[in-house]
């Protein structure tokens, strides 16, 4: 089985570290990734190839834009203290990691779910 992420994108705020409970420091940060697509554009699979057919003609079509956060925690001692010394607010960084799927209890008493990678 395999569990690995690979991100590039823009920091969106400077990291923080924390501590809970006497635990192992983590620096935790959000990093936004973008999609963007020109509407008009298709892709066709042809003999297992997947062909971009792009419109340049008169019509190109609206550019549109998604932007996904993603939050990111960092425990290994080494790369959690860079990390938290070195990457700033808009810092354009590349990721790699694990995804894991969590739960918690927010301040009113309501289950979450979150979403992390791990770095």
């Amino acid at each position: 089985a395999m569990n690995r992420v690979q991100l590039l994108g823009r920091v969106g705020q400077d990291p923080i570290m924390r501590q809970v409970d006497g635990k192992n420091p983590v620096t935790i940060f959000s990093l936004a990734t973008n999609e963007m697509w020109r509407t008009g554009e298709s892709e066709t699979n042809q003999g297992g190839e997947i062909i971009t057919i792009m419109l340049f003609l008169c019509n190109l079509g609206d550019i549109s834009q998604k932007t996904t956060w993603h939050r990111i925690s960092v425990f290994r001692p080494g790369l959690r203290d860079i990390t938290y010394q070195y990457v700033k607010k808009g810092s354009r960084i590349y990721v790699e990691g694990k995804i894991d799927y969590g739960e918690y209890t927010d301040k009113n008493n309501v289950r979450r779910q979150a979403t992390t990678i791990i770095a």
